[in-house]
């Protein structure tokens, strides 16, 4: 792979035109026509039928070209740098690329870079892999191929790491499976899930055919570089590739019919699987503690194991342990007897108890921790910029936990942040008076509400503002490719991490890009484009924004990034060499 992040033969033939006025649409459409095939000979068990149509899916330009836009247009660390110091492929050299992929056993899969990367909240440090630009774009042609056959076989209550399915769904469906009954619950965690993932029993499960089979053992055998040594990898999945996710999956893929099935039909427990955490509910301890002891002995199959200090047997309801209920990706799940009662089956009265999702505590102190170390950290920026700063962490945290009980959280993280603001008013100000300062900074709403905001300007984010909607689980086994295009896009309008603004923007735009005219799917980047010169009173005219692809958005700046593209190469060679 040459310094251009492609061949080492440029192609003089195609020029940035050229990749400019693909016919995007037309290439999508086939590519999808193709997944659907593959996902319905997958349900139907037909091998031969999925191992055809995967090998036409390879070989297909159109595969190629969205491979290669995903990873040097769509994914947001497009510009982190491999081993080889490339950190961006140019508009005019992606054709290069698209070419290697025809052949793709040529591309010798190389080492990829670990860095370390802080765990939020925490000291610890998780590794991650970064592979070579080509063999990104190679791992995004073999996802495209891989995961219509897998996603006909993936379990029902399997969310992470999916297309269309978050970590909404899975609380969703914790939420169906405690609101009526008291439950125990295996609150289980999985130690070094992407680091001890043995290569043999993964590649014996993916059964797919020889030539996949070699790329994919060469991407898990390929090593890791750091401080210019390169260590062998005998097991485990670099987490930072783009198939990675997906292996972990497969490696998965059976644990929750491995509980199930040891139940009878009466007593089964309810597994809800997110990547490499999971929760087993059960109405007996007895069944939770088995269910555990299935989990821990199907887990050594693949070379991995449960971690001890995360790992807890927990119940809605009582106190086990000092603490009633259990925390599931950032989540806090418990029943609560309220003080209201009806009449029960024996004509006595019953207390009425309710399932309440809320904020875990300790989300709730990371993020009044971030919105601190923002304001500290900005003791001198102007106004706006301080509010500007701000707004997207509040809207971004908001929106996540807008879909439970969280109207008090919010109300509570106003009033820490107000402080926080306060006392970073003053000291600007150290010899004003606090209504003086207070005057200055905040103004009074249309609304006769008093906002951190400037005159004519942007104000400051509220979470009280948000309002909470409920998230509608995905349905049991649909997907992305079983071809009910119109239940995906409107399902896309109400996700639970749609900003407001992009949610009324999709509705007008009928869930289509407004450069492209495709409609948008869960795994594509939105972004939104201004159509007017920004200006502090263009930020909340809506008429002036549209919603389009994170690729389509950047087509206007291909050019001029060539030459900051190439300027970037070159000092990380440098400074690396």
């Amino acid at each position: 792979m040459g310094r251009n992040g492609s061949g080492d033969v440029p192609d003089e033939g195609r020029t940035i035109e050229d990749w400019t006025s693909i016919p995007w649409r037309k290439l999508e459409t086939t590519v999808y026509r193709l997944q659907k095939r593959i996902f319905r000979a997958s349900c139907r068990g037909d091998v031969s039928v999925v191992w055809s149509l995967q090998r036409l899916l390879m070989k297909s330009e159109a595969a190629r070209c969205l491979a290669v836009r995903r990873v040097t247009q769509d994914n947001r660390g497009k510009h982190t740098a491999g081993i080889d110091g490339v950190a961006s492929v140019l508009p005019s050299q992606r054709w290069q690329m698209v070419e290697r992929l025809r052949d793709p056993e040529t591309i010798k899969p190389r080492p990829v870079r670990r860095v370390w990367i802080p765990k939020p909240g925490k000291t610890e440090k998780r590794p991650l892999g970064i592979p070579v630009m080509l063999d990104r774009a190679l791992q995004a042609l073999v996802k495209i191929v891989l995961e219509p056959e897998w996603e006909a076989r993936f379990e029902p209550n399997s969310y992470g790491f999916r297309p269309a399915r978050s970590a909404h769904d899975a609380i969703a469906a914790i939420f169906d499976a405690t609101c009526k009954k008291d439950k125990y619950v295996l609150d289980a965690d999985i130690e070094g899930c992407f680091d001890n993932i043995a290569h043999e029993p993964l590649l014996d499960k993916l059964a797919t055919f020889p030539m996949l089979r070699r790329l994919i053992k060469g991407w898990l055998t390929a090593g890791v570089m750091e401080g210019g040594v390169v260590e062998d990898t005998w097991r485990g999945s670099p987490q930072g590739g783009v198939i990675s996710p997906l292996l972990a999956l497969i490696a998965l893929h059976g644990l929750e019919t491995r509980i199930t099935s040891a139940f009878g039909s009466r007593d089964r427990p309810q597994v809800v699987t997110y990547a490499d955490d999971f929760v087993v509910l059960h109405p007996t301890r007895e069944g939770i503690e088995k269910a555990q002891f299935l989990a821990e002995e199907w887990l050594k199959g693949v070379g991995l194991r449960l971690k001890a200090s995360k790992t807890r047997i927990a119940h809605t309801r009582l106190a086990l342990d000092g603490h009633a209920g259990f925390e599931f990706l950032g989540f806090h799940v418990r029943r609560y007897v309220t003080g209201e009662f009806r009449p029960g089956n024996d004509g006595r009265k019953q207390p009425i108890i309710k399932t309440l999702i809320k904020p875990s505590k300790e989300s709730v102190k990371r993020h009044h921790r971030a919105m601190r170390d923002i304001v500290r950290a900005r003791k001198t920026v102007p106004h706006e910029a301080l509010i500007s700063d701000l707004n997207p962490v509040i809207r971004g945290w908001s929106m996540y936990y807008r879909t439970v009980v969280s109207k008090k959280v919010f109300a509570s993280c106003d009033y820490r942040l107000f402080s926080t603001l306060m006392h970073w008013a003053g000291r600007r100000h150290p010899k004003k008076s606090a209504g003086w300062v207070f005057a200055k900074y905040w103004r009074r709403s249309e609304r006769g509400r008093w906002e951190f905001s400037i005159p004519d300007g942007p104000r400051l984010a509220v979470h009280a503002d948000i309002p909470i909607k409920r998230h509608v689980k995905v349905r049991g086994h649909a997907n992305p490719y079983d071809g009910n295009l119109v239940y995906w896009a409107d399902r896309l309008r109400v996700h639970p991490l749609t900003t407001s603004r992009i949610a009324i923007l999709l509705r007008r735009q009928r869930g289509k890009c407004a450069n492209c005219r495709l409609l948008f799917t869960e795994a594509d980047t939105i972004t939104v484009k201004r159509l007017s010169p920004p200006s502090w009173r263009g930020l909340t005219d809506l008429a002036s924004m549209r919603a389009v692809h994170q690729h389509c958005h950047g087509k206007v700046n291909d050019i001029a990034g060539e030459v900051i593209a190439a300027n970037v190469a070159r000092v990380f060679t440098t400074r690396t060499a």
